[in-house]
């Protein structure tokens, strides 16, 4: 029952009977009888069908949740099972946001030195993307704000204050000044981060406060890619602080008026109890935040 809960899960996020049976190791053959005998078992058609696949039935919706909290709840059981006969170990699926990556490493490195035996996968993904990843197995915890949009049920940890620097070229026209305000970062050639990133969606709230719309030359999801634009010195952008000084050669100036601040945190799925590993690495977040 188990196996085919996963094949259906796997089933509803890709949306395709090949490409859920290649993520399952199996034939697309036996991921269709899987699901036609959990249809059977149940009671209740899943799936619509024609040529190809036309998504879930109600009842599949509903039995999709179900699915999750159950494959959930019995890969947590065998993590304890694990932990218990070989201590922590396994695979640790982190989502975090772009602005995020450059202090990911001081939760991790902790981390995976008190637990050696785990290995730690880190993605980059949005905030929207990292809610949907846990609510769909496919993460284990993320990095992401926690004060700016609604996170729905998860377990939350605090780890960090994000503040907002100005970064620019050397020799540029705001280059030596020791702060900058929001409505003068407004007048400057900007480089941002795309409207789906949540840190935009920040970044714009701040310049719309001082009554500015700024339509940047340059969006990247990249922070790497914004970074290679500021070099130039033809555009200046918005980063968060510990970014801003992991590159020297460029000015990070503080913005104020006001200086905004956001709260960045781990989040995961509410489970209780929680598996062995993400409850090491939520113990690990609070001595971080300590």
């Amino acid at each position: 029952m188990i196996d085919k809960l996963e094949m259906f899960i796997a089933l509803a996020a890709e949306k395709h009977f090949g490409r859920a049976a290649e993520v399952c190791g199996v034939t697309q053959p036996s991921l269709s009888s899987a699901i036609r005998q959990l249809e059977d078992q149940l009671g209740v058609q899943l799936v619509f069908r024609g040529s190809r696949f036309q998504g879930l039935t109600p009842e599949g919706q509903r039995v999709l949740d179900w699915a999750r909290r159950i494959v959930a709840d019995m890969r947590a059981l065998k993590d304890e099972m694990r932990t218990v006969h070989r201590g922590l170990s396994g695979n640790l699926r982190l989502g975090v946001i772009p602005t995020a990556l450059p202090m990911v490493a001081d939760l991790t490195g902790p981390f995976v030195a008190r637990h050696p035996n785990v290995r730690v996968t880190v993605l980059s993904r949005t905030s929207a993307e990292i809610l949907a990843g846990i609510e769909s197995l496919e993460l284990d915890a993320g990095l992401t704000y926690l004060d700016n949009e609604p996170l729905g049920r998860v377990t939350q940890v605090p780890l960090y204050t994000e503040f907002y620097r100005f970064l620019c070229a050397p020799g540029t026209e705001l280059a030596e000044r020791a702060q900058v305000t929001w409505a003068e970062v407004a007048t400057e050639a900007l480089c941002l981060l795309t409207a789906d990133m949540q840190n935009r969606r920040i970044v714009n709230q701040h310049l719309a406060g001082v009554g500015a719309r700024v339509v940047p030359t340059v969006e990247s999801n990249s922070t790497i890619a914004l970074v290679a634009h500021v070099k130039t010195g033809k555009w200046a952008s918005v980063v968060p602080m510990k970014l801003g000084a992991m590159f020297g050669e460029l000015r990070s100036i503080p913005i104020i008026e006001p200086e905004a601040e956001h709260l960045v945190g781990l989040i995961t799925a509410r489970h209780d109890p929680q598996t062995p590993v993400l409850a090491a690495l939520m113990e690990e977040a609070g001595r971080l935040r300590g």
